[in-house]
């Protein structure tokens, strides 16, 4: 209060009484000097600023107190908090052209409300272009965007898109067997991968250290060789296992036979990741300024259940399947999102930019709460310092993302032949549907920032596909 140079603390106490302190400052101390003053009528309440109309209030706000800022700051969070929309689509006004394979390279520049652009393909009609004779012609083209619709593949949660050697490959945990087996997709294309062919390369009769449950498989290259990162377990899940699984020289993905044994994950002097003290899972891989990394979700059941933390360790990469250093704490579910139903923190997958490091990762219960979290970290940190990570407060992926898909998250990254970035998610089509995989593109924000809320309607208004130039053929 600025007129009477004091702070109001104002309260209703759980018998309806409104109550008032005028405070010198904000302290413990300052409140045990003070003596209350008893409000009449709900007067506490009543006297406070209370803001009657916001249509952008989120559902269930409880609306109150205001806090003036500036329109700065209000710019700033409007940029961080809401997501972006396609607001423009800009090409060239004229190019000289003498194929339709130079048209083709032209490319849009997609603009949205956070002052963000990205370039996209165009599909380009060019079929009353006389390209033999000179002349200026108008050409009309379409912004290119790829429908995905939810789910992509029903029945596959914790999916994973890869490329190697010009393919594309699509793998998941297999919810329509019960987790007993995983199978590989082929394409030329992510957009061809989601009517693709499916061919089984492991399943839990293979292997007797591999009985039960493969969960979360995971494509990884590392010096030129391809890998899958597993978790399996002879049979109860309390004893669920981090596992690696090489392609054998000049192997083709597609065939069973050309995949290496599943090996367990070990520390630096030998023995076995957590031993039989818990179950380890979900273990991504990725390489920073030479160093290969593996961090991966590991719970201790006895004597207590602590639930599931997320690790960090560096990795050799001539047998990946070995840490080279002590596991080091990056992340325990601390938060209310975290903690929906049970503790967990899981399924990291890194997300690498110019400027940061990203890890996502996965909390809560695999229910309709399951969301999605960030670590980042800068390029030339010490990794394996947790201080060098950040964590943020709030969840970049929820059941309130979408409308119809609930429980999103476990979620890869992976680039298409454009560079665009995509995230590989599972989620729900229905509170109680069956995990199912879902894509949808990652745009980076402002501030850098990934954004996994980005819906297609938002990445490409439906009223700004259409664009036009004139091609000088000369």
């Amino acid at each position: 209060d600025a007129d009477k140079g004091c702070y109001c603390l104002k309260w209703k106490d759980a018998q309806g009484g409104c109550f008032a302190y005028n405070l010198p400052e904000l302290s413990g101390e300052a409140v045990k000097a003070a003596q209350p003053q008893r409000l009449e009528d709900g007067a506490a309440l009543a006297e406070m600023a209370v803001l009657q109309d916001c249509e952008e209030a989120p559902e269930g706000a409880r609306l109150r107190n205001i806090i003036s800022i500036g329109e700065k700051t209000a710019e700033r969070l409007r940029c961080k908090f809401l997501v972006p929309v396609n607001v423009a689509n800009e090409v060239p006004e004229r190019i000289c052209a003498a194929s339709p394979e130079d048209v083709k390279k032209v490319r849009a520049n997609a603009k949205y409300s956070d002052g963000t652009c990205v370039e996209k393909r165009v599909d380009w009609y060019t079929g009353e272009v006389d390209f033999a004779h000179p002349g200026t012609y108008r050409v009309m083209g379409r912004v290119h965007q790829n429908h995905y619709e939810f789910p992509v593949a029903w029945h596959r949660a914790d999916p994973c898109i890869g490329k190697w050697k010009g393919k594309y490959y699509f793998i998941a945990t297999n919810d329509y067997d019960n987790n007993h087996s995983l199978y590989i997709r082929e394409a030329d294309t992510i957009p061809e991968l989601v009517t693709a062919q499916e061919i089984c390369i492991l399943n839990t009769s293979m292997y007797p250290h591999l009985g039960n449950l493969l969960w979360a498989p995971e494509f990884h290259i590392i010096r030129d060789r391809l890998y899958i990162f597993h978790a399996g377990t002879p049979q109860e899940f309390e004893k669920e296992q981090c596992h690696v699984m090489a392609l054998k020289e000049n192997g083709n993905p597609m065939k069973a036979s050309d995949w290496e044994m599943p090996v367990r994950v070990v520390k630096k002097d030998g023995s076995y990741l957590y031993g039989e003290q818990g179950i380890t899972l979900d273990m991504t891989e990725f390489e920073v300024n030479g160093r290969v990394y593996a961090a991966w979700s590991q719970r201790q059941f006895h004597p207590v259940d602590q639930g599931a933390w997320l690790y960090i360790a560096q990795l050799d990469p001539e047998e990946p399947w070995k840490l080279i250093s002590d596991p080091v704490l990056l992340s325990m579910p601390e938060y209310g999102w975290a903690n929906n139903h049970t503790f967990v923190d899981e399924g990291p997958f890194a997300l690498i930019t110019d400027k940061k490091i990203f890890l996502t990762f996965s909390s809560a219960a695999v229910d309709s709460t399951y969301v999605v979290g960030l670590l980042s970290a800068d390029p030339d940190a010490d990794l394996l310092n947790p201080e060098s990570w950040v964590k943020e407060n709030y969840p970049l992926m929820s059941s309130r993302s979408k409308e119809g898909e609930y429980g999103t998250g476990h979620n890869s990254y992976v680039t298409d032949e454009d560079g665009l970035v995509w995230n590989a998610y599972h989620g729900k089509p229905g509170v109680d549907g069956p995990r199912s995989s879902g894509l949808r593109r990652v745009h980076f924000g402002a501030d850098g920032y990934p954004i996994l809320e980005m819906t297609e309607e938002k990445d490409l208004a439906p009223e700004l596909t259409e664009v036009s130039m004139e091609v000088v053929v000369k």
